[in-house]
């Protein structure tokens, strides 16, 4: 296949999935079969009572929270790939806009479907659908991930009707502000937490944007790469190398407010300590940052990323997208764990009476097989989502139309 750009001109021909229709019942029904896991863990947390998981009065967010805060964000950042297509007008992205979308739908559903059920009473989400504190940010964040959803529904409709083709970059271009808004918010949740050292640093909110936009597009290039491989077909190597070379600026300008974050904590007065607990003396979480974060997420991902030649090479590829992405759980693994776990100090500087009531140590926790179950159900139903999606509309590029495919 000739490496040269698809030619913007061609209308590129959309297809439902095609074929093959007994493997995608069987992907399907494991899928199913996980989402019913997920809700069984969610159903025995829920009766049992919080106890049988690894959380605490010290550690409350736990490793469900990891998971839906995940897919939460990487379902903004998935939308790039369609945002660079209609708002900034990269005609060579146009055949993977609609995939695009719907990749960004079904993450946020679901990370919605872990956050709702790990939140406990799950059968009074309605309350919290209708009575708004718009004091709290969770509130906010209610009114930007329903809308997230029936904006992006829109953007598809635009890109899907003919006729409503030519106000597709006026919508894109409010997905791509409302997406923002959602990430932020999302980095507002933690930023406001002002008894938590950890969180509450002004660089929280543009961190979890540059964390949105690699997660998200390494999620949807794995998706996107998993399908052509179903399809029996492969991506052209310019639209791969394309996405390759987008992966690894937004790898790098993620690692770079990381880089400042830790810096700026190391030598503040006020957050010294808990910088310091990370990258030093944090036990799990200080191996799980140099290594699953660093390491394996940034590191050896650009590493692999850094040649053209390896940008061709869809294995490679694949593979530093599948590390971005553990990276990225790792990243978040730390931030909301360890944020807890530090003790906090009520007094600073301040000779205080202490109990023997955990003051001052390092609060303890252990992940528990429920906790992973409904997480693992998140992801599961978010791919159900895109399975279903792609069967019964047309997302995908046909392949005998080119459209930068092979």
């Amino acid at each position: 296949m000739s490496g040269s750009e698809p030619v913007a001109s061609v209308a590129t021909r959309f297809v439902e999935l095609e074929g093959r229709g007994m493997r995608h019942s069987l992907l399907l029904a494991a899928l199913a079969l996980l989402v019913a896991f997920g809700l069984y863990a969610a159903h025995y947390m829920e009766q049992s009572g919080h106890h049988v998981t690894g959380m605490s009065n010290q550690v409350v967010w736990g490793l469900p929270h990891v998971f839906a805060v995940f897919l939460i964000i990487a379902a903004s950042g998935a939308l790039n790939v369609a945002s660079m297509a209609s708002v900034f007008g990269q005609a060579g992205y146009k055949p993977l806009a609609r995939l695009s979308v719907l990749v960004a739908v079904s993450l946020l559903v679901g990370g919605l479907f872990v956050l709702v059920l790990d939140l406990g009473r799950p059968d009074r989400l309605v309350v919290a659908l209708t009575h708004y504190n718009f004091n709290s940010i969770f509130a906010w964040n209610i009114v930007l991930y329903s809308g997230f959803v029936l904006v992006a529904l829109f953007y598809l409709w635009t890109l899907m009707e003919g006729r409503l083709q030519k106000h597709s970059r006026f919508v894109g271009g409010l997905a791509l502000f409302w997406r923002l808004m959602l990430t932020t918010g999302t980095g507002c949740i933690f930023g406001f937490l002002v008894a938590r050292p950890l969180y509450h640093v002004a660089i929280m909110a543009p961190l979890f944007i540059s964390l949105s936009l690699s997660f998200g597009l390494a999620s949807f290039m794995l998706i996107f790469f998993a399908i052509q491989r179903f399809r029996g077909s492969r991506c052209e190597t310019t639209m791969q190398e394309r996405l390759a070379k987008l992966l690894s600026l937004l790898v790098w300008t993620a690692f770079c407010l990381m880089f400042a974050q830790y810096v700026f904590a190391y030598f503040s007065t006020t957050q010294g300590d808990v910088a310091r607990f990370v990258l030093l003396s944090g036990d799990v979480y200080t191996v799980v940052f140099w290594f699953g974060q660093v390491g394996i997420g940034t590191l050896v991902p650009l590493m692999l990323l850094h040649r053209c030649k390896r940008r061709s090479n869809v294995s490679v590829v694949m593979v530093s997208a599948a590390m971005v992405v553990a990276g990225g759980f790792a990243q978040l693994y730390v931030l909301i764990l360890a944020g807890q776990a530090l003790p906090l100090r009520l007094f600073p500087d301040k000779v205080i009476v202490e109990s023997s009531f955990f003051d001052g140590a390092v609060a303890t926790y252990v992940p528990s097989v429920p906790e992973l179950g409904l997480g693992i159900g998140g992801i599961a139903f978010a791919l159900f989502c895109i399975c279903t999606g792609v069967k019964v509309l047309r997302l995908l590029p046909d392949v005998r139309s080119g459209a930068g495919l092979a």
